[in-house]
This record gives C-alpha cells, structure tokens and sequence, in this order.
C-alpha cells in the first residue's frame, strides 16, 4: 500500500514538473484516458457490475432439484456426476479422477440454468454464471482476460462463503467455444476459447477449491471437439422436453401458489400440451391467472388454461377484422381442418377458431393424446390429410382455393418428404443424400394425390355437417372439442357455449 502511495506521489511530481518546463501532455493524457476507457469497458458490465453473476444472496444457489420438474432423467444423470464433489473423501479413496466439467444439452427453455443452480445447491458450492456471448469483443485479448477473471471470481467467492467448492455455469458456451477455424478474420474467439481449455486443464484435483464448469447449449454440434473430450467435459447431460408425466409435475409446480377452480384437471392441459418446454408451461399458467385476473374471479378455471394454451401457442387475438365473405372462407377451411381431423384420429379437435391470432386468421387446435416419438406411414398419412383439408374444403363448398392453405401446403410436404426418406413410400429405401429432386417431387406428389382424393370423400361424406359447423362459427367464432364432437355426431344445436 506504501508503495502505490509513493508511486502516485513520484507520478504526480512528476507530471507537475514537466508542465512547469512547457512540455505538451496533452496527447499523453488522451492516451491514458482511451487505454483505461479500454480496461473499464473490458472488464465492467454496464451500470457497474461485476462481470459473472453470482446467484443471490451471497453467492449461494436457492434452487434444488425438488423445484425442477419434468427432467428425472436429467437430474438422476447429474446427480451421479456431482457425487465427486459432495463425496470428495470417498472418491479420493477410489482413486476416481474428479470430473471437471458437464454439458446440458437440450432446447431452450428446459430447464439447463435451473439444472445448474440446483447442481451448486446440492454439492454446497459458490455458483458463478455467465453468458457465452459476454466473452467475446471486438479488443483482443479481452476475452481470455474474462475467462480468467471468472475462474478467479469462482475461487474468491467460494473462499469468502467458507465453501469448499465452486459451480461456474457458462450459459450458450456454443458461441464461446465454436471449432476454431470458423472465425479466420476474428481471432479473438480462437484465443477465448484456447484460454478456456487452458484454465479447464489447470484446474487441480486437490486444489483447496474445487471447481466444476457446467456449459449449457442447444447446438452441441457447434462445439470444439477439444471442449468435449474426456478431462473437459466428461458427461453430457441430455435435457429434453418433458413427456406427458413431467409437464403435469411441472404443472403442479408452477401451479402451488394459484388458486385453481375444483373442475381443473392437470391431467387434461398436460396432456394438451405436447412440445411445451418448461418454460412454456411457467408462461401458460401465468396467463392463465391474468386472464383470471381480467374476468374479475379469484379462481383459475379450465376455460382460462384452455384460452392460455392458444395464447401461447398462436399469440394474443388480434383487432384484424376480415370481410364477411373472407370470414365465411376462413370458416370453411378451418371446418375442413376439424371435420378431417376428428374423423383420421378421434378426439383430436380441442378447439375450432376463427379469430385471428398472430399471423393466422383461424385455427385448429388440436390434442395429440399420447406422446408420440416413432411415426407410422399411417399416422403421417394421416396428419397430411388433416393439412390438406382446409383447401379441400374450400374447392368444394366456394369453388376454388385461396392462399391461405400456403402454411398447411408446406407442412403437409415436409411429413410427406418423412415418409420417402423413411422407406415408407412406393420408393422403398432410399438415400435422401443420393435421392434425386425430380424423383423426390414425384413422390411426394403422388402421396398428395392419394391423401387428397381421401379429404374429398371424408369432406363429401360430412358436407352437412360441415355447413353446420360454418354456420356456428360465423355466429360463435369458437367451438370447443366437446361441442364439435356432439355436432359430428348428429346433435345440431344452434347454441353457442
């Protein structure tokens, strides 16, 4: 300390001398103020801040696995992983090499951040977060001076704590720890991420803290292969997005501190919710109590988790108000939808709407029922048909079609271009690396065809059926699963629920 106030004193003198001889120190202080707006910059975050975040209060993670849902796989996998930490004697006494770092890999919104605090909770460790994207500028060397400083951060924090351990989460490492070689004009990332490798083998077994690195990505394949490799990251976590079991564990989660309506079946929205990421799930109850909120009631009710859904799947309704005869189209083609759709799969149809949400002027939302991860030729064929319906329904009821059916077209080719790469055409086996295009549209249109001519008898077998339902949306706008289903059936109610 003495010294640096001799220093300053000797500087200051210094200074004061050459001004007194006539010498010019202006370009010296432009100098000085540039490489310390440099060194500011590089190493503070905006407003002030450190630049890792440290889970609060004080460093210490408030999340446990008990509060994630949806992800049993996920955490019995990290559990293992983390039994070096929370068991360090016994492991010492197997002579098991500590692992040194984990990669969650999965879509966003699973639940990888959350996976890696309950991790630091549960091993009783520092935890120390920061974004991939915050290591990389555009000052050389910055960068790895980061990579450093978080380590350093990690140590200091669990010392200051009184842990014996550390969770340093970097979170999208994909953009800190690309293959190099991609960023030839840019070797700032190159040097980002050799420091990083550096600091992950500098890291020792009986050092006084223990530090384990946590990445998260969902672009595993963007990854350094010497990031991945043993000694670095040694396991890889897969967070997936939940099956059926773990949304309804999510639901009964995020539901703990709401108050739901006695007829609420969890069970039913997380069955209606297939590809919901946890996240999703969080949003779609949230919703659902502003929509609470907004009706002026103090319970959330199945109506307001049914309207939560398409809220979140297609977004707010919209103040687009169509023609009447553009109405009456958008209700033909989402009649057609429902109509095909109930009779391909049954119990399918959870709501039939023509309200814009989003970008689109109508809908069909639909109840997969159970989970599916293997698709039969059946099953595509099936959903094929359901996408073809809408302009089908058009051509038999207005006489022609309309661009609308553009979205449906282009989803309809995608499943069918699963099924030629699948075997499952009058192709047989095929490359799809090797297929030729020619080959391949022909294919797909020949399945179009067939599909087709199947949607033009369903829709012919149930025209009246599909007047009627016209008929009800142009008044209600809105029909639910049920009610649709009594109207297939033969009860022709007019009223709207």
């Amino acid at each position: 300390m003495r010294c640096i106030e001799y220093g300053l004193g000797i500087g200051t003198g210094l200074i004061f001398f050459l001004i007194w001889q006539g010498v010019n120190l202006w370009p010296l202080f432009f100098i000085a103020g540039v490489a310390g707006a440099l060194f500011y910059f590089g190493n503070i975050r905006p407003g002030g801040k450190s630049f890792a975040v440290f889970e609060k209060p004080k460093g210490e993670s408030t999340v446990a696995f008990e509060d994630i849902g949806g992800q049993e796989v996920a955490k019995n996998e990290l559990i293992e992983a983390l039994h070096f930490i929370a068991n360090a004697e016994a492991i010492r006494e197997l002579g098991i090499r500590p692992l040194k770092g984990l990669l969650l890999n999965g879509p966003p919104g699973t639940g990888k951040t959350l996976l890696a605090k309950a991790a630091a909770q549960f091993t009783n460790s520092a935890f120390v977060a920061a974004s991939g994207s915050e290591f990389v500028e555009m000052y050389v060397g910055v960068g790895a001076q980061r990579v450093r400083q978080l380590f350093k951060q990690a140590r200091s924090l669990a010392k200051k704590l009184g842990k014996p351990s550390a969770v340093v989460f970097i979170d999208e490492i994909e953009v800190l720890g690309g293959k190099r070689g991609q960023n030839s004009g840019h070797l700032e990332y190159d040097q980002t991420l050799n420091e990083l490798l550096v600091q992950m083998d500098g890291m020792p077994e009986n050092d006084d803290i223990r530090l384990l690195v946590i990445g998260a990505t969902n672009r595993a394949d963007m990854l350094d292969p010497a990031l991945l490799r043993p000694g670095r990251f040694d396991r890889q976590v897969q967070v997936d997005l939940p099956d059926r079991s773990g949304r309804y564990h999510i639901l009964k989660l995020h539901t703990r501190n709401k108050p739901l309506a006695v007829e609420v079946s969890l069970e039913e929205i997380a069955t209606a919710t297939f590809g919901f990421s946890g996240a999703h799930l969080e949003s779609l109850v949230n919703e659902a109590a502003i929509m609470a909120l907004r009706d002026g009631v103090n319970q959330i009710t199945m109506d307001h988790l049914a309207g939560a859904i398409d809220k979140v799947i297609m977004g707010e309704k919209l103040d687009r108000l169509p023609g009447k005869s553009e109405k009456h189209r958008i209700a033909v083609h989402e009649a057609g939808h429902a109509i095909v759709s109930e009779v391909v799969q049954p119990g399918s149809v959870a709501s039939v709407n023509v309200s814009a949400r989003g970008k689109a002027l109508g809908y069909v939302r639909q109840s997969p029922g159970e989970d599916l991860y293997l698709y039969t030729s059946d099953y595509l064929e099936a959903r094929i048909a359901v996408a073809l319906a809408g302009a089908v329904a058009e051509e038999i009821i207005l006489g022609n079609r309309s661009t609308g059916a553009s979205s449906d077209f282009q989803q309809a080719a995608d499943l069918a271009r699963k099924i030629v790469h699948g075997g499952m055409s009058e192709l047989g086996i095929v490359s799809p690396d090797d297929l030729p295009k020619d080959l391949l549209h022909s294919a797909i249109v020949t399945i179009f065809q067939k599909t087709e001519n199947r949607v033009q008898d369903i829709l012919n077998q149930y025209a009246s059926v599909l007047l009627k339902t016209v008929e009800l949306l142009l008044v209600c706008e809105n029909l639910d699963g049920q009610e649709f289903r009594r109207l297939l059936n033969g009860n022709n109610s007019e009223q709207c629920a």
